[in-house]
């Protein structure tokens, strides 16, 4: 069940759209929306789609024992198209080189060490052309096989199960219109992280930047002392923030400054930046940086005008998480229950739990057992989506 739903849902186009100003970005998000309205209905689970794209779903249980949540998100990242999804099985991995389909393009163990930890395993690639969706219809076909083993159950042996199914996440707009008082969870879980080893209870704290720089149009050959070119001086911009500070260069808790996007032309310029840090602190730092940026821009071209909009998207879950732990208690007793290795990570994003934390609805980050997210070389393996079916099955069973 699980690895055929997987399979159905890739096959779903659900790119999220930035530019757009309807909930869901995109219409084709309520296809798989109401593909799984239609499987939980169909497993007689209570449910709810919203006008907004939020799906709600309880399963009661022992009234004894707190309800606990699980979430994904049914879009794609924007970076790499998500349309007509090819995904390829390969079983019994050997080792080597995966080819992905006709497209030259191929999985190494060299260049991605995963996959020496994936021997005899099956993985799922893509075929060189699209992403492969894994985040997060990996998490969603997680949590609906860990459904159907809880109803398996009868209800006195189990615990409370809420589930939210969310749209728009890749583009920060998930938390939008939640409603907790249709979420029954004391606490919940996101599962939409990568190796299921990671337990993630931190986050980055996350802004964006928008840059738009206005120049002045004048024929090149009378452009003397006149001519302001916003291309030169985005380009400028850009060299006046830390040149180490780019995802390139930093791993671990080392934050970034990423450009997402860049256009225009001589007399208008537009950049756009992501800026994430663990420390709350030192994302201020990076902030300070993008505003002595404009600053040395308008003081050495008067003429020129900067407008920089800096916005908050979400913030680090671990302050949330320190003032009620029992959520990171629970995963954690699972684990040791089941004799598994785990660490924490603090990782190197942010998922709708991050908001949802701060919203009243504590929410730590599981694996998926899938990698290399938002683009062509993103691969999922079968056996690590099994074990963490597994593991967050453990939650619910009395």
């Amino acid at each position: 069940m699980l690895l055929d739903n997987f399979l159905k849902y890739v096959k779903i186009g659900t790119q999220s759209n930035e530019s757009s100003e309807t909930t869901p970005s995109s219409e084709n998000q309520f296809v798989l929306l109401r593909l799984l309205e239609k499987q939980l209905k169909g497993l007689s689970v209570e449910c709810e789609l919203d006008e907004y794209g939020r799906l709600y779903g309880y399963i009661p249980g022992n009234k004894d024992l707190d309800c606990v949540g699980l979430c994904a998100h049914v879009d794609t990242a924007s970076e790499c198209s998500g349309d007509d999804v090819c995904p390829i099985i390969h079983k019994n991995y050997k080792g080597g080189t995966l080819l992905l389909g006709d497209s030259g393009l191929y999985l190494s163990s060299d260049e991605f060490p995963k996959l020496k930890e994936c021997l005899n395993k099956t993985i799922i690639t893509t075929d060189g052309t699209t992403l492969l969706g894994a985040d997060d219809k990996a998490g969603i076909a997680i949590i609906m096989d860990v459904i159907a083993k809880v109803l398996a159950l009868p209800q006195e042996e189990r615990r409370p199960l809420a589930v939210l199914f969310t749209p728009d996440e890749e583009i920060g707009r998930g938390p939008e219109h939640f409603n907790l008082g249709k979420y029954k969870a004391k606490f919940a879980y996101t599962v939409d992280g990568a190796d299921p080893k990671y337990i993630s209870v931190e986050n980055f704290n996350a802004k964006s930047a928008t840059i738009v720089i206005h120049g002045k149009s004048i024929h090149p050959g009378e452009g003397k002392g006149k001519l302001i070119n916003a291309i030169m001086l985005m380009n400028e911009f850009i060299n006046y923030l830390p040149n180490d500070m780019i995802p390139y260069l930093t791993e671990q808790r080392e934050g970034f400054n990423h450009i997402v996007s860049i256009s225009g032309d001589v007399e208008t310029a537009k950049a756009d930046y992501i800026i994430r840090n663990h420390s709350s602190e030192l994302i201020k730092k990076q902030v300070l940086d993008f505003e002595n940026a404009k600053a040395e821009i308008e003081k050495r071209y008067p003429q020129a005008k900067v407008d920089l909009i800096i916005k908050d998207q979400y913030k680090n879950m671990e302050e949330i998480i320190k003032k009620q732990p029992e959520c990171k208690k629970l995963i954690v007793g699972i684990y040791e229950k089941l004799g598994l290795h785990y660490e924490f990570e603090a990782t190197r994003g942010g998922t709708d739990g991050a908001t949802f934390s701060y919203l009243g609805c504590p929410c730590p980050n599981l694996g998926t057992g899938s990698y290399n997210h938002h683009g062509r070389y993103e691969f999922a393996v079968v056996e690590e989506m099994e074990l963490m079916s597994k593991i967050i099955s453990k939650i619910y069973i009395k």
